[in-house]
């Protein structure tokens, strides 16, 4: 997932504010103790969606794929006053650990956790968005922005990780589901007028697209 040089990379983290000490406790449990820990969002991707989190205030935000928390303790700590972030994962065996993260970050009340399918969550909240991640199965990315794109506020933002997936985009070789997948999404991005968007090469990609 990494295109940037070691050392490159390194700079880059070496010059990125440092995350919080739950955050940190956070990334080495889930490198310690959870299944495939390269699903962490991580110090860099974090401390950028927290940033934009701080610069829009949201007060509504969605997040399609909890893992262990790290992503949407990130983003939440843009929150207006009165904001809350709902977070969604097909897992439910993470659920006593990302509960215990939001203990510990007073977040319980500010971070509200749905466990099951996402396509079935979503249209029961009915909220409307002033930002949402997308990071989950991805087959589905084009069905998720489908359910969202429509209760998105003016000027709020879609974030879409691993839209490069690990440069098996551009090869015309991989016709696996997940990389047809995000193929379809990212043209699908490409091609509405809802959105202004740019492609980051952030990490394994960040697909950015905002409500016009």
């Amino acid at each position: 997932m990494q295109f940037l040089p070691e050392e490159i990379d390194q700079y880059s983290a070496n010059h990125t504010a440092a995350h919080s000490e739950l955050l940190n406790l956070i990334e080495q449990e889930t490198w310690q103790e959870v299944l495939m820990p390269r699903m962490l969002s991580g110090h860099q991707q974090g401390r950028f969606l927290s940033l934009l989190s701080h610069l829009i205030k949201p007060d509504r935000i969605l997040e399609v794929g909890t893992y262990t928390g790290y992503s949407a303790i990130c983003m939440a700590e843009g929150l207006s006053n009165r904001g809350v972030l709902h977070t969604i994962d097909i897992n439910d065996e993470l659920k006593p650990r990302v509960e215990k993260y939001l203990q510990k970050g007073d977040l319980s009340n500010t971070i509200k956790l749905h466990f099951g399918d996402a396509k079935h969550i979503i249209p029961m909240l009915k909220e409307k968005w002033d930002m949402v991640f997308i990071d989950a199965d991805k087959e589905s990315y084009s069905d998720y922005f489908d359910l969202v794109i429509d209760n998105m506020k003016i000027g709020g933002i879609i974030i879409a990780d691993n839209v490069l997936w690990s440069g098996k985009v551009v090869d015309p070789n991989e016709k696996d589901h997940e990389t047809m997948g995000l193929n379809n999404f990212n043209k699908k991005i490409v091609n509405d007028k809802r959105v202004d968007h740019q492609l980051l090469p952030v990490r394994d990609g960040l697909m950015i697209a905002r409500r016009v």
